[in-house]
């Protein structure tokens, strides 16, 4: 169980650092819109990363940060050193995109690239955080970080006045905000409510899926994915694989195809650039694996290069 205190207090630790984004409503499509690419670094991210890294103990902070990201969840660590005044080292994949890689550098952080895809990388943060003796700051794999998210679901379900069922579907990789979110919707925090929550990711790194329905990842198949954030194995014994199993209602794969259905959906008919790891929550319900009505549609970020979303949308559309 996640303590219901630590999300009030890492919910009253960010309101400094962090946007209390919109929650956009669909009347046609009976779907509200957490629009999380409007976020500070352009994600969800900068909430875990920034609970952990506030909550240090002083001689954490002094060892210097370290943690793997496919980009997102680096921004959020190197936004988190900035406050602080620490050091920070991201391990990344060679492939990650370099628009998220040059904001991590702008905002003053170290990258390590690693041969591979985020699974290579987070093994090698991991070895060089025990090596150097280095706080490691995980982008899914802590209480704190976990807690830092759930503060999204707090923000959505205080946004919501009706009585309604509620049925929120969330982006899952390593499964940090789905934990925090589902957390949130069975505390029973806002009682007026029924929630149900669903996880969504892609069919070709279906890592989370496999955890949730099959108890494991081992020999799980992994594609290339356009939803870079959301690939790549769970770290073993996660925190995030029991708190889903006991929380969440289920998890749901969706194509590649789908996923850029969904991108080119929310930019011509809300007009808003999601990156493709955000586009899955959306593309669960566009493809009528989720039913339920009204439901809350997580958008986790826009952290993608303009002329590669133009370029995915054209291809769509073509």
């Amino acid at each position: 169980m996640l303590p219901l205190d630590w999300l009030v207090q890492a919910q009253e630790r960010l309101k400094p650092y962090i946007r209390h984004t919109p929650l956009e409503y669909d009347a046609d499509n009976q779907i509200y819109l957490k629009w999380e690419n409007m976020q500070v670094t352009g994600s969800f991210k900068a909430r875990g990363a920034l609970n952990k890294i506030l909550n240090l103990e002083p001689w954490e902070r002094e060892r210097g940060l370290v943690t793997a990201s496919a980009g997102n969840h680096g921004q959020g660590v190197a936004l988190g050193g900035n406050i602080i005044g620490t050091p920070v080292t991201v391990f990344a994949s060679e492939h990650a995109s370099p628009l998220k890689l040059h904001a991590i550098r702008d905002l003053g952080a170290d990258i390590q690239l690693v041969t591979g895809g985020y699974g290579e990388a987070e093994q090698a943060g991991l070895e060089y955080a025990r090596q150097f003796d280095k706080t490691w700051v995980s982008a899914y794999n802590d209480g704190q970080v976990i807690a830092g998210q759930g503060t999204l679901g707090l923000e959505v379900l205080s946004d919501l006045s009706q009585e309604l069922p509620i049925t929120m579907i969330v982006p899952v990789g390593g499964g940090g905000l789905l934990a925090g979110i589902s957390a949130v919707i069975k505390s029973q925090i806002f009682p007026r409510h029924i929630y149900h929550s669903y996880g969504a990711q892609s069919e070709a790194s279906p890592y989370m899926y496999e955890l949730f329905y099959k108890g494991t990842q081992d020999g799980t198949v992994e594609s290339p994915s356009l939803a870079d954030g959301l690939s790549g194995p769970i770290e073993k014994n996660s925190l995030t694989i029991p708190l889903i199993k006991k929380y969440a209602d289920g998890m749901i794969l969706v194509t590649e195809a789908e996923i850029v259905q969904a991108m080119a959906y929310a930019y011509q008919r809300y007009g808003q650039r999601v990156e493709p790891s955000a586009a899955v929550s959306l593309a669960a319900i566009l493809t009528g694996r989720v039913t339920q009505r009204p439901a809350v549609v997580v958008i986790t970020g826009g952290n993608i290069q303009p002329e590669i979303h133009q370029q995915l949308i054209n291809e769509y559309l073509e």
